[in-house]
């Protein structure tokens, strides 16, 4: 029996001071071991690093799992380089695993932070210059709402999603049961200007994540162990 792969989860990285703390603890949240945090810019390690560490643990194989919600530029140019260069570098075997998505587990996490009074869902994502990235988040508001049948809207960092929460926030005679759920893995800057907005504003999705993490593991490691196998 070929033993169990290392997991790497792989984060965009971000500037807030918070935000690599974050991506740790989803990782170890996972209770897969051994287990590296890594991220594409700004934070460290990178990947390659965090491969050539688990390289001199005696590792030979991990599952790389992206830490990204949809099939925009870094997840389908930046990570395959990563990938590329780790390997390469490391002379481990890398998995590359499903990104985090827009499916159903994912709206049934967002659809738990639903409380029984609120009035209105604002699932607030970065925002893409890729229109299918952002129809993809726009699509997994309709699964949430079908999971909860509390109205849920969509609004982008990028695209004036401030602004938008508070208009939304003036229709409602208690903008409190205005629910947002920060489309974040962890701790971001564009997350932290919805300071001072009305509405009620959930935490990072954080260690919410760690099934999602462990089953894309688990995806990948099934995936490499059929190519494998003999026949």
């Amino acid at each position: 029996m070929r033993p169990m792969p290392a997991l790497i989860t792989l984060s965009h990285g971000s500037r807030h001071p918070g935000a690599a703390a974050g991506i740790e603890r989803l990782t170890q949240a996972t209770g897969l071991r051994p287990a590296r945090a890594a991220h594409l810019e700004f934070n460290e390690p990178d990947l390659t690093t965090a491969a050539l560490e688990l390289a001199q643990l005696g590792e030979t194989e991990a599952v790389v799992v992206p830490l990204l919600f949809t099939q925009g530029y870094h997840q389908r140019v930046d990570v395959p380089r990563a990938l590329a260069d780790a390997a390469q570098t490391s002379h481990l075997s890398l998995h590359l695993a499903p990104g985090l998505g827009t499916g159903e587990d994912l709206a049934g996490v967002l659809a738990s932070r639903t409380r029984p009074d609120d009035a209105h869902v604002v699932i607030y994502s970065v925002g893409s210059s890729d229109t299918a990235a952002n129809d993809a988040i726009r699509e997994l508001a309709h699964r949430t709402f079908a999971l909860t049948g509390v109205p849920t809207a969509v609004e982008f960092a990028t695209r004036g999603g401030r602004e938008g929460i508070v208009s939304l926030c003036r229709e409602h005679q208690d903008p409190s049961r205005v629910r947002v759920i920060p489309l974040f893995v962890t701790e971001g800057l564009l997350l932290d200007r919805l300071a001072g907005v009305p509405a009620t504003v959930d935490r990072p999705l954080g260690t919410d994540l760690a099934g999602l993490v462990a089953d894309r593991f688990h995806h990948a490691r099934r995936a490499a162990q059929e190519v494998f196998a003999p026949c």
